[in-house]
């Protein structure tokens, strides 16, 4: 049996995804499938290639629904899971028991792992941690800033590893290595900690240029790194050097698209009433209720600025 899993690229809860729904799938449904893996990541314009679900079972897990006849297993946790009403009603109508759907949870990783616990028997002590630190990093639960920006922690050091590289199919290759070694002896490994000090110099750089271009007001905190030609920041810096920031707009560009990414403070007891997903489905994006995003084609600058700054005007009207 062929299976190919397609998860959400350089994000550390798509590759626990798919590392969980392997052992999930070995375990209770095929224990001699042959697995292939294919990162998906957000864009403009169309997110599925014609053609790429070639295999004799197709998964998608911590990404967007596709409403294609090819697609057998289907896990996601977003609130803006489906393009297009018309694939929400294909979901809906579905009743083959191997798609599900649930924004409650804060990871996709830990839906998968409660999912095949309890509807088809599925136990795996030895991906726990896995499990734990997944649905911790997603859900943006560190217990403090420093945790989530001074990366001491081996997950949160794979998590700048995995958003930062750019090697092609790095996160392909990480996958079977999430099956078999805990995620220090991941981080141990020399070809990774060579990756994370290169990408740790470049984020303490990140740091002092969203110092110097990052604005607070009314609540606010907003920059525009686009002329860096990356997209591989913390997206908790902005809350690391403004406390007082409620929420954070940050515009980026890399050779792939221009993101503007949208989020909310975890740390600032403020009252948050946006939902910064609906907001961003509004331009073609979405995300979570906390936290967001949008694509738009890297040559787009001059809209991706009017959008960013529309989100902002919005945010501050709220926070004031």
């Amino acid at each position: 049996m062929a299976v190919l899993v397609c998860f959400h690229d350089r994000c550390f809860d798509g590759v626990c995804s798919a590392a969980i729904f392997t052992s999930f799938y070995r375990q209770c449904i095929n224990a001699q499938a042959e697995f292939r893996y294919h990162g998906l990541m957000h864009r403009a314009g169309q997110l599925f290639d014609e053609g790429l679900f070639d295999a004799e079972e197709n998964v998608i897990v911590d990404f967007k629904y596709s409403s294609s006849d090819r697609l057998t297993w289907w896990f996601d946790h977003h609130q803006s899971a489906f393009l297009t009403e018309a694939d929400a009603e294909h979901f809906r109508r579905n009743r083959d028991g191997k798609k599900f759907y649930d924004p409650n949870f804060r990871s996709c990783t830990k839906f998968i792992a409660h999912i095949a616990g309890t509807r088809f028997g599925f136990r795996a002590p030895d991906l726990v941690d896995l499990v734990h630190w997944a649905d911790l990093i997603d859900g943006a639960q560190y217990p403090d800033i420093r945790t989530a920006v001074e990366m001491r922690e081996p997950a949160t050091q794979l998590t700048l590893v995995i958003e930062g590289t750019r090697q092609p199919d790095f996160c392909v290759r990480l996958i079977p290595e999430l099956l078999t070694k805990s995620l220090q002896e991941i981080v141990a490994l020399p070809h990774i900690q060579e990756a994370f000090q290169e990408l740790y110099r470049q984020h303490l750089k990140s740091i002092d240029l969203i110092h110097g271009r990052a604005k607070l007001h009314y609540g606010v905190v907003f920059f525009d790194v686009t002329d860096q030609n990356t997209e591989g920041f913390n997206k908790f810096i902005p809350y690391y050097l403004f406390p007082a920031a409620i929420y954070s707009v940050g515009l980026s560009r890399s050779p792939e698209r221009i993101k503007i990414g949208v989020g909310s403070n975890p740390w600032n007891d403020a009252p948050k009433t946006a939902n910064l997903a609906r907001i961003c489905e509004r331009y073609g994006g979405g995300g979570h209720a906390k936290v967001a995003a949008i694509s738009l084609p890297p040559t787009d600058l001059e809209r991706a600025r009017v959008v960013a700054a529309q989100i902002v005007q919005e945010l501050q009207a709220g926070s004031g």
